[in-house]
């Protein structure tokens, strides 16, 4: 009984394996077609991920887009994951593929190139998808990736789609034919006969029902190239590209992400505040007691970015308090700061590892204002007249919740929030307002900036230890 069971299962795998075998034969009909169309479907993917791309990280972009922000940023992650069904399905026909290309070494270190990129843009975005589950450690590694893909990836995938446009149309230099060559045409009438020295090993034969003579194939016309209209369509994927690469979205990311000294001294040499005195640096922050951050802030901003000198700059706390208070900068600068040693991630995918904050406690700050009973929430308002965000009162109970005016022992630069920004540990940096003049409290829940254009209220960074009220 046991011998016909072993039997019966190598029967199935003999079945399983032949249907297999079948499935990818018919899978590799017409190859040729199906490679033009991979092609084709893969650069419109390409272009919509670059421009969606490059529309997400603008400043000019974010603040235009509002909540269209939000909807554009899934478009990217769908169409990112749709990346990869023409990967998959070229994967099927690549074993054919590759030894058409036997003789040409170029065109196969061309295609494992064009791979490399297409895998590592999907692996590495699927990972800054779910950022919240892989860390902040694995998404500030795929956001570099991924980056670097695509300022290095898509100049060459613009380049390969333009030349291959222009090889495709000359039928010498082709590896892959979609049109019917004379001398596969003997072949199939008389399958038995070598092929002729000039036949191409890499030509495609294509079929269709009708039976194939000799004559038919001498005097057949040929048929029209299917990537004809890949002309127009570079055209057109060129033209769009560049009128977004090079309108304020493209200029803003030069000048602000592609900058060599992005350093917080270039940023300190190049600071429009002019505030007097300066901030002095407590023992703990100079040297740092975190060591120096680890890692490089990106400037992200839905408005230009303000300057502050001591003539336009006050410091208030009002609402729901009993001592409403304001302060200029040359009293701001005297209060009573603490220091301490934080991580900081943004919801994109990047992190700056332990960073030397040094400023005034936000539960310090209300308790010397002292908070009504009725007081509900914690407003914060930015210097540049737009963002705003808040936490319940809970929350700003937190001991780590700090206001801001050092970072490493220097003043904090205009480009990453200064003179005074928030810094809210646990929670991702949109909570964290820049340019911070004004604390109000009130009765009611407040819908920050970004949460009122679709993020997520819940702030909290996987594994936040605190109150989440």
């Amino acid at each position: 009984m046991a011998s016909f069971k072993i039997e019966d299962a190598r029967k199935n795998n003999l079945y399983g394996v032949m249907h297999m075998k079948q499935w990818l034969k018919n899978i590799r009909k017409g190859y040729g077609k199906k490679l033009v169309s991979i092609h084709a479907w893969n650069a419109w993917i390409v272009v919509i991920l670059a421009v969606t791309g490059l529309m997400l990280v603008g400043g000019f972009w974010r603040e235009l887009l509002g909540i269209g922000r939000v909807w554009l940023k899934w478009l990217h992650i769908i169409v990112g994951l749709a990346m990869l069904a023409p990967v998959v399905y070229y994967l099927l026909l690549s074993k054919k593929h590759w030894k058409q290309l036997r003789n040409r070494p170029w065109q196969r270190a061309n295609t494992i190139v064009v791979l490399a990129l297409l895998v590592g843009w999907l692996l590495s975005g699927i990972v800054l998808w779910q950022f919240k589950l892989v860390g902040p450690r694995w998404s500030n590694a795929a956001l570099l990736i991924h980056d670097l893909l695509t300022w290095v990836g898509l100049p060459y995938i613009i380049y390969h789609s333009i030349t291959r446009t222009r090889w495709l149309k000359d039928p010498a230099r082709r590896a892959v034919k979609a049109t019917t060559t004379v001398a596969e045409g003997r072949n199939m009438v008389n399958p038995t006969a070598a092929p002729s020295e000039n036949t191409t090993p890499a030509s495609i034969v294509s079929t269709d029902s009708k039976p194939t003579t000799k004559e038919s194939l001498l005097h057949q016309p040929e048929k029209p190239q299917p990537l004809y209209t890949r002309r127009a369509f570079i055209r057109s994927a060129v033209g769009v590209g560049l009128a977004v690469t090079l309108g304020p979205t493209f200029i803003s990311w030069v000048g602000r992400n592609l900058n060599i000294d992005n350093s917080i001294d270039s940023m300190l040499e190049n600071d429009p505040n002019r505030m007097v005195p300066l901030p002095q640096a407590l023992p703990a922050s100079s040297p740092p007691v975190g060591g120096g951050a680890e890692g490089h802030f990106r400037v992200y901003t839905v408005t230009p970015i303000p300057s502050f000198s001591n003539a336009n700059w006050s410091f208030r706390i009002d609402g729901l308090v009993e001592r409403a208070q304001v302060w200029n900068w040359e009293q701001f600068v005297k209060l009573a700061r603490t220091v301490q040693v934080s991580d900081f991630h943004c919801v994109t995918g990047w992190s700056v590892y332990k960073n030397t904050w040094e400023g005034i406690s936000l539960k310090h700050l209300l308790t010397q204002a002292g908070v009504k009973p009725e007081a509900h929430s914690v407003k914060f308002y930015s210097g540049d007249g737009v963002y705003t965000d808040a936490i319940t009162m809970d929350q700003a109970q937190m001991d780590d919740i700090m206001v801001a005016v050092m970072h490493d022992g220097k003043p904090i630069p205009a480009d990453l929030g200064g003179p005074v920004r928030l810094v809210i540990p646990q929670m991702y940096a949109y909570k964290s307002v820049k340019w911070l003049n004004r604390i109000e409290l009130i009765d009611s829940d407040h819908i920050g900036y970004w949460e009122e254009r679709g993020y997520d209220k819940d702030a909290w960074l996987t594994g936040a230890t605190q109150a989440r009220s």
